[in-house]
């Protein structure tokens, strides 16, 4: 994976896309920025932040992901991936379905993921330094270039999404006690059925990641 590293940025998800339209550099490629002024969250929210947390966007071709991975659930597979790399390093993170790093009951990050043609696109925000009001930072000291470094050793390995799920789906009752936003509405995950595939069951209805 080659990584750009930038000072700073207004998103650094426009900034790869507008890099694969005028250059179409090779891939897999990643940019990270010190500062992001005009991120991109969940929900068409903004995700902006405090110099040195981790502002990411990375570009995957469709044809070199895991043969088994459905593209809906493509940022519960890239974000348990993550979690996974930061558990290593020593943190207490999980992630709240689909795509919410948490520590205890606040949010320290979250990954959304978009199809650009025959590209998956992935934009990750994590508080490694600080955190706005109402949410919470990291609880590791984190060697950025070091956690990319691991995270994309992981990523380019291709694990099938079945080892993933296997165990993600161990950890999925710890989102007993939160919501999910689905059509603007707050929905108790206390019910919530998860599904192999990486959606959710509440009262019958199938729920997919829209991110």
């Amino acid at each position: 994976m080659k990584i750009l590293y930038l000072d700073e940025v207004d998103s650094t998800q426009n900034y790869l896309k507008k890099l694969l339209q005028d250059t179409k550099p090779d891939l897999p490629i990643a940019v990270s920025s010190e500062i992001q002024t005009n991120g991109i969250g969940s929900r068409n929210n903004s995700w902006n932040g405090i110099e040195g947390n981790l502002f990411l966007s990375f570009a995957i071709s469709l044809k070199e992901l895991p043969n088994d991975l459905k593209l809906e659930s493509a940022s519960i597979y890239f974000a348990y991936i993550l979690k996974e790399t930061l558990a290593e390093m020593g943190s207490e993170v999980f992630i709240k379905w689909p795509n919410d790093f948490y520590l205890n009951e606040k949010k320290i990050g979250g990954m959304i993921t978009n199809i650009v043609g025959d590209k998956l696109i992935c934009g990750v925000g994590l508080n490694l330094i600080a955190a706005p009001q109402g949410f919470e930072k990291i609880d590791i000291i984190v060697d950025k270039k070091l956690l990319l470094e691991n995270y994309f050793k992981k990523v380019e390995k291709k694990v099938l999404w079945k080892k993933v799920f296997s165990k993600y789906k161990l950890e999925f009752r710890k989102n007993n006690k939160f919501f999910v936003h689905i059509n603007n509405k707050k929905v108790p995950l206390s019910n919530a059925i998860l599904e192999a595939d990486g959606s959710i069951k509440i009262d019958g209805e199938r729920i997919y990641s829209l991110r």
